[in-house]
């Protein structure tokens, strides 16, 4: 009975399957083999037909590279900031001071009155020299002692403000009265409290105080007051300024 065709062709295939696998692949390799071939011979025709390729260099010259090498790079200079000029402050302006005015000097007085009322005992004198009979020799004198009562109320000859209140220790209690004008009059002798302090304004007539017996330099004398001018703290004669 015959086979059908495929089965002869499968019976053919597993008999001689292996030679025929073996001719496949030496085809496969021989078909490679000339690929390969042909290609590295196309490559060497086409490397021939263009020449070798020329790789040229350069050289740098060695003066170039040493100079590079030795070169310091140059320090930058720092920059110098340049300073702003300062700004001028403005002169704030200055109140216009109000100008104080000056104290117009007091002129002294026109007219004195009598500090008490009594007899000179003992005068003015600087030009020549008066017996003094409590010192026991003899002195100037820069006043004019006036009779008086112990008690009797002593008056401001003009109008000022008192200076002084002291106790000296020849002539005793002191007043001094500042009248303007360079004049002061003097009041010693007087009771140990008088009835005015320093810096206290006075008129014509006002009190000052009392006649009294502290004057040790004329205790010999009878009770009196001590009464001396000054103009500009030179002693002028009393009786020149008391009216009469």
């Amino acid at each position: 009975m015959k086979r059908p065709f495929y089965q002869r062709v499968g019976d053919f295939i597993e008999g001689k399957g292996f030679y025929i696998v073996l001719l496949l692949c030496v085809a496969a390799i021989g078909v490679s083999g000339w690929f390969l071939y042909s290609s590295f011979a196309r490559s060497s025709e086409e490397l021939a037909a263009g020449g070798p390729a020329k790789i040229t260099v350069t050289p740098t010259p060695m003066a170039t590279v040493q100079a590079a090498i030795t070169a310091k790079p140059s320090a930058a200079p720092p920059a110098t900031a340049t300073p702003k000029p300062a700004a001028t402050p403005k002169p704030s302006a200055a109140p216009a001071a109000t100008p104080t005015p000056a104290a117009t000097p007091a002129a002294a007085p026109t007219s004195y009155l009598w500090p008490v009322q009594g007899e000179i005992i003992t005068d003015y004198t600087v030009d020549a020299l008066a017996y003094d009979p409590t010192m026991a020799d003899w002195r100037t004198h820069t006043g004019v002692d006036i009779a008086a009562s112990a008690g009797t109320e002593v008056r401001s000859v003009a109008s000022g403000t008192v200076s002084d209140v002291s106790s000296d220790v020849m002539m005793g209690t002191t007043v001094v009265v500042d009248h303007g004008g360079g004049i002061t009059s003097v009041y010693a002798n007087l009771a140990s409290v008088p009835t005015v302090e320093v810096g206290d304004a006075v008129s014509t007539g006002d009190i000052l105080g009392s006649v009294g017996n502290t004057a040790i330099a004329e205790s010999a004398l009878p009770d009196h007051l001590h009464f001396s001018l000054e103009q500009d703290g030179t002693p002028v004669n009393p009786l020149d300024y008391l009216n009469d």
